[in-house]
């Protein structure tokens, strides 16, 4: 296997030097700072404006993260289902009983489709203290829904409130212990704190009309932590972004990472390159499909993206309550650091063991009259695409009963089975009722049979 690169070109690095000062200097940020990872190493930090030539400790100061926190949540959550302790399709009311909104599911919760309002009742949370929701009905109000359930996204700073108190319920231990020690520490994320810790940026509201600031007192958010409370720097936040590419056993498994990666809601109309996974925004950007998501609180903002397919993870933080982009401005640096210096593709390599009967599956497949070619993956894992134009393609995983299950598209979670004559040789496949024959529509096969006495002919005259 090739080794990653850990390094990037002059040329690359100064790309993403100037974007990042284009940033700070338009949005009018006191400081800015970017970090990009690529295949789980740090090769890039900037930080301007710098105290002095060549100082970049801005990149190891905190700066707080806002909705980003919210990530952290759903990998909580996530982790209590991978446990067995709750089920993504249990109400709410099964493990957090007396909220009022206990239908609802906990999936529904952490993909904002609950139909919860946005935000708690007044005076608005970020700027108010604490004490003003000392318990859920403050957080939730009086009419805590907007919509009707699982219909739309809607987003819910109030939800990720409620998962918080989720696992507190379920864990026996506060949100900010359970996130301690089950994934920070796992993951190395020592600059990652509910408190700042020096060194820290100092929160700016810097004047629409004029330059000059107005600092922004920083807020204990209480019971909403679990929605934006977080103080992190861009380099423990491309850890995490690592982590949300790869997975890591420790915290959560790759499979469980990949389904909060996936689409759980539908696009709002006018937003088709923007959807919501488990916890993670989903957005399509340059023609890449990138996951993170964005936060902000008075005086931060604060942008975490990954692009899974190209390696590179990307983290922009400023600490201007408006002004820079942060998650336009990450999104950029993925792009500069992909087009710049692609991802090197892993070695062609022959499979170790060769199974004979599942190499006899190989090859071209007909459904009907559609021609579809059948391809032998490691790990017994099979692919199904089109051999001409688009169509219903699908990777399936082998299960130990001989059968496979569909991973993605059309097919997922259908089952695909070798259906074998009386000798053992293989009469057809079946997927989900369709029947796959090695010539368009095999005579001999019994279903769907030559379907006419006369077989194939001519225009008639």
């Amino acid at each position: 296997m090739t080794a990653p690169l850990t390094t990037l070109l002059p040329t690359t690095a100064r790309a993403l030097h100037h974007r990042i000062a284009v940033a700070q200097a338009e949005g009018r940020a006191p400081s800015l700072t970017g970090a990009v990872g690529r295949d789980g190493e740090l090769v890039w930090t900037g930080v301007r404006p710098f105290a002095q030539e060549g100082d970049e400790a801005g990149v190891h100061a905190q700066y707080r993260v806002g909705s980003i926190t919210k990530t952290f949540t759903a990998v909580l959550v996530m982790r209590l289902r991978d446990e067995g302790l709750i089920d993504l399709q249990d109400p709410l009311e099964k493990h957090l009983p007396g909220t009022g909104i206990g239908e609802v599911t906990i999936a529904q919760l952490l993909a904002h489709s609950a139909g919860l309002g946005a935000e708690t009742p007044s005076p608005w949370w970020e700027r108010s203290s604490a004490s003003l929701r000392p318990g859920l009905p403050e957080v939730l109000g009086e009419h805590p829904r907007k919509h009707a359930v699982g219909r739309r996204f809607h987003y819910s700073n109030p939800g990720y409130t409620v998962l918080g108190s989720l696992v507190e319920e379920v864990r026996g231990d506060s949100w900010a212990e359970v996130l301690q020690r089950e994934v920070l520490e796992p993951l190395a994320m020592s600059r990652t704190s509910l408190e700042p810790q020096a060194p820290y940026a100092q929160g700016w509201a810097v004047h629409p009309w004029a330059d000059v600031l107005l600092p922004e007192p920083p807020e204990n958010l209480g019971l909403m932590a679990p929605a934006g409370q977080l103080w992190s720097t861009v380099a423990d936040l491309c850890r995490f972004g690592a982590f949300l590419a790869e997975g890591d056993d420790r915290v959560l498994g790759a499979p469980s990472v990949r389904e909060m990666r996936t689409p759980s809601v539908p696009a709002e109309s006018e937003e088709w390159d923007a959807t919501y996974g488990l916890g993670l925004q989903i957005i399509r950007r340059d023609g890449r499909t990138l996951v993170g998501h964005g936060g902000s609180l008075p005086g931060f903002v604060a942008g975490l993206w990954v692009g899974v397919d190209d390696g590179v993870t990307a983290a922009v933080l400023a600490n201007a309550t408006s002004g820079p982009l942060p998650s336009l401005i990450a999104t950029d640096l993925i792009r500069i650091v992909a087009d710049a210096e692609p991802r090197m593709p892993l070695p062609w390599r022959p499979l170790q063991e060769v199974d004979q009967e599942l190499l006899e599956l190989t090859g071209p497949w007909y459904w009907g009259t559609y021609a579809f070619g059948l391809q032998l993956l490691p790990d017994r894992a099979l692919a199904l695409q089109p051999l001409t134009g688009p169509g219903r393609r699908a990777r399936f995983a082998a299960v130990e009963d001989g059968t496979w299950i569909g991973e993605n598209g059309y097919y997922a979670g259908e089952t695909l089975r070798v259906v074998r004559h009386e000798d053992g040789s293989i009469d057809h496949l079946d997927l989900a009722s369709f029947v796959f024959t090695r010539t368009p529509y095999e005579p001999e096969a019994e279903i769907p049979g030559g379907v006419d006495k006369d077989g194939w002919r001519g225009l008639l005259g």
